[in-house]
């Protein structure tokens, strides 16, 4: 195990670069096993979460050639099984993509219950609702999902989700582009990120309309062929940088974004007191003075997304005054408000809402990641913390975030890597 060592108390500045999405990402990989051909997939993020998306489908029977360290062409031609590894597939939570694109392309599906940050219960009854309409059965049994069409061939369905969510979404959107007739999803998730895989789609020849409202329409197709396509950049990553020069200060250009995807968070730190300006594909993020209080309640797209929560709480413990923030998405995510109060921060939590008083200073000391976003908050108040924090089980923070030590070393932390002997917690009962 390796933990971060981080010396607070600098400012940032300098320029950094945004990767591919990795929401988007381990979306689209799962959705090439639906092509019949060669798709190259550029911008992909070097995560650990896209390696293990990768080693899945290597053991379908994919081909798959890395051209660069961002881009790979994957061959699912000659897919050999629709049962996936059952210790790779429960590490990663999205892997409850391959049961759309499997079931999708083959009828069948047999994935691993997923695994994922252990922050909260996030259901998949809206996906299994959406294959069910389209025709297929779907059952759990011995740790994996069994999902399958007794024609071979799914049947387009309207599909209404009861709740707004991205993964249902994805999952069923992915089933339908090669089901017979046409599908809608009505109550659609918006984000990013849905748009992002609908364009893949796309461009390997599916038929869908309406990504990024609330209603999509498919027209299923008989086939999708090859081509190429590329990532759009992390709204998260591009938020958590932008967090990080709030809270410690500074000034950092933030390159490779979208800079309409940052609205939400833009409009939030400009409501702390960070100064914010936009350009063509960069954004120039700067705070000198003082941090102000801001009430933060997290919504689907375009609202404050629940993945900039606990990076945004890490920024308003330093802020003046009392803010408010609202978890409307997901139970259970302050679990790394501990850590931050080991750092001094004072926040009281009741059920989905934390109230953050703000605190003239943090200050450095041994703090635990417990899943990914949380881990970036803490790196966050680390680097705004004065004197040295270390940072362990930090495997969670390296899922999503691409040379994220490079990266703040650059802009000016004082950030190193140093093996852990003492972290033998028993890592796999909730295994990021």
């Amino acid at each position: 195990m390796s933990k971060y060592v981080i010396q607070g108390g600098n400012p940032l500045f300098g320029e950094v670069e945004i990767g591919g999405a990795k929401n988007a990402a381990v979306a689209i990989i799962p959705a090439a096993l639906l092509v019949d051909g060669v798709c190259r997939i550029e911008n992909i993020p070097q995560i650990s979460d896209v390696n293990l998306c990768l080693t899945i489908l290597q053991g379908l029977g994919a081909n798959i050639r890395s051209i660069n360290r961002h881009t790979v062409e994957i061959d699912a031609s000659h897919i050999r099984s629709t049962r996936t590894s059952y210790d790779l597939a429960r590490k990663i939570r999205a892997s409850y993509y391959l049961i759309g694109a499997l079931l999708g392309r083959f009828g069948r599906a047999e994935v691993a219950m997923p695994g994922g940050c252990n922050f909260g219960v996030r259901p998949i009854d809206q996906h299994v609702k959406g294959f069910t309409a389209l025709g297929a059965k779907v059952v759990v049994e011995g740790g994996f999902i069994h999902a399958s069409s007794e024609t071979g061939r799914l049947k387009g369905a309207n599909v209404y989700l009861d709740v707004v969510s991205v993964g249902a979404t994805m999952n069923i959107m992915m089933a339908a582009v090669l089901a017979e007739g046409n599908t809608t999803i009505e109550n659609a998730a918006k984000e990013p990120h849905v748009v992002d895989l609908a364009n893949f789609l796309n461009s390997m020849g599916a038929n869908i309309r309406g990504a990024g409202t609330d209603t999509i329409k498919i027209q299923g197709v008989t086939r999708l062929g090859g081509g190429s396509y590329a990532i759009i950049p992390d709204q998260i990553e591009a938020g958590t940088y932008m967090a990080a020069v709030a809270a410690a200060g500074g000034q950092v250009l933030i390159k490779n974004i979208i800079p309409k995807h940052m609205d939400c968070i833009t409009a939030k730190l400009q409501e702390c007191g960070v100064e914010v300006e936009e350009h063509e594909d960069t954004l120039l993020i700067r705070r000198t003075g003082p941090l102000q209080k801001a009430n933060v309640k997290t919504l689907p797209y375009p609202g404050f997304p629940t993945d900039m929560q606990p990076q945004m709480v890490a920024v308003l413990c330093l802020a003046q005054g009392t803010s408010l923030v609202t978890e409307s998405v997901w139970n259970n995510r302050y679990r790394y408000v501990d850590e931050l109060k080991r750092l001094g921060a004072c926040i009281q939590v009741d059920d989905k809402t934390a109230v953050v008083e703000g605190v003239d200073h943090l200050t450095g000391a041994p703090i635990q990641a417990c899943d990914l976003r949380a881990g970036a908050a803490l790196v966050i108040a680390a680097l705004a913390a004065q004197g040295e924090s270390e940072i362990c089980c930090v495997q969670y923070i390296e899922r999503c975030y691409e040379n994220i030590v490079e990266k703040l070393r650059e802009l000016g932390a004082k950030i190193r890597v140093e093996e852990d002997h003492d972290d033998l917690n028993g890592l796999e009962a909730h295994i990021g």
